[in-house]
């Protein structure tokens, strides 16, 4: 069931199922996909008595701005705030808080910054690090984010706006070069990205990471704090898929300095960028023993 909450600066659609008066857990996609790469884990979080949230990113699907005038902004400190937002005016508390790609970066941000909802966090494919643009990276890793370079032409920025199906469908294919995706689970999927706002998004999340754009300033206090980075608040479990040829799984590695109530990292042989969609059973069993 699609339902909608008014924040500040969104509207923001999001899927809701199981229990009535369930445990709150709130699961949050990444780019490129959508709430539906949760399918495959909603039979177990039902069963295990969740009340599951499920909601659309800025850009994405039914989510909308309030208001015309607000920067398009995809930087971290925006994902963040906005799912601070979610938990907050939806009353949520003792959250598990799951997130993949951009949704887990969002989830760091909450963890370690507006933590107070939170029980746990299960965060996939993406590693907590500064926000700084000038934090160093391994060659593999300037390979592996080619896309992200590539939105900083004109090419790429139209690439975005104009061809986003089949620039996307083939990151789905080499970033999870053992999966076999289906048409129809993709269309489901793309059917979130016809939002007017998600090209514009893409773009400055991507131009905005590597400094060469501006972040909206109604997240600079945020921004800032995130440089450092402030540790990450609650306890954590990270699932990195070891095939993942997007945020390599070096990207996670190392990291325990930056949580401070316990952490465990489990690498999915095996699995490429979309752990979810791959591999539900595996993920759902490591959600069974997060970090305490």
């Amino acid at each position: 069931m699609t339902e909608t909450v008014l924040t500040a600066d969104l509207e923001i659609a999001y899927e809701v199922s199981g229990p009535a008066g369930g445990r709150p857990l709130v699961a949050v996609h990444g780019w490129p996909d959508d709430p539906h790469c949760w399918d495959g884990l909603l039979p177990h979080w039902h069963r295990d008595g969740y009340r599951v949230f499920r909601p659309y990113l800025r850009g994405f699907g039914p989510t909308r701005f309030r208001r015309a005038d607000k920067p398009r902004s995809g930087q971290i400190g925006a994902l963040g705030r906005d799912l601070a937002d979610f938990l907050a005016v939806k009353e949520l508390s003792d959250v598990r808080l799951i997130g993949h790609d951009w949704g887990a970066r969002a989830a760091y941000v909450v963890g370690a910054l507006f933590p107070d909802r939170v029980r746990d966090i299960v965060a996939m494919s993406a590693g907590y690090a500064s926000s700084r643009a000038d934090i160093p990276l391994s060659w593999p890793l300037h390979h592996a984010y080619w896309y992200e370079w590539l939105v900083a032409t004109g090419r790429g920025r139209r690439a975005v706006t104009e061809d986003r199906r089949e620039f996307c469908r083939y990151l789905w294919r080499v970033w999870a070069p053992s999966w076999k995706f289906d048409a129809a689970e993709f269309d489901e999927a793309a059917a979130a990205w016809d939002n007017e706002d998600w090209a514009p998004i893409t773009v400055h999340a991507y131009m905005h990471r590597w400094g060469e754009a501006e972040g909206d300033s109604a997240y600079a206090d945020i921004e800032r704090q995130l440089a450092e980075p402030v540790p990450v608040q609650r306890p954590t479990l990270v699932l990195h898929g070891g095939e993942d040829a997007d945020n390599l799984p070096e990207t996670s590695a190392g990291k325990e300095k930056l949580f401070t109530a316990g952490y465990r990292r489990v690498v999915l042989d095996g699995v490429g960028h979309f752990p979810p969609r791959e591999a539900p059973e595996r993920v759902a069993a490591e959600c069974e023993n997060p970090p305490t």
